[in-house]
């Protein structure tokens, strides 16, 4: 069994801040779940170029206002609480936030707890 409080997160090496949003990191790859669990703020007004070429990943919006843009198609998807998005074709995408959003995220494979966009806005994968 494995009991993670956000509050023994915040201020460690796992709460990693990105510039447009901080990621609390509760479930990791060493965890060996086979996914992984973040706690993330998107901080408000900024937009994200994001391309998880290596992950797929489930969104679940728990506070907060934005929305996602398909870079493929140039959809634009609406983001509000109560609100879940699945990347399940590694869309790549923008995420603009119009307030703060809390949103857990969820990914396969998972991360190993540190990892940060590069410039094109992928995770890399985890050889470990």
């Amino acid at each position: 069994m494995k009991v993670v409080k956000l509050e023994d997160i915040l201020g460690t090496e796992y709460d990693v801040d990105g510039g447009n949003w901080v990621s609390r990191r509760l479930i990791m790859k060493k965890d060996g779940m086979g996914y992984s669990v973040n706690d993330t703020i998107i901080k408000a007004g900024t937009e994200t170029h994001i391309w998880y070429k290596n992950h797929l990943e489930s969104v679940y919006c728990i506070e907060g206002e934005g929305e996602v843009v398909t870079l493929s198609d140039n959809k634009v998807w609406p983001i509000t609480k109560d609100t879940l998005y699945a990347l399940d074709e590694n869309d790549e995408h923008l995420l603009r936030a119009k307030t703060d959003m809390r949103m857990v995220c969820v990914f396969n494979p998972p991360l190993s707890g540190k990892e940060v966009h590069d410039e094109n806005g992928v995770y890399p994968v985890d050889e470990d």
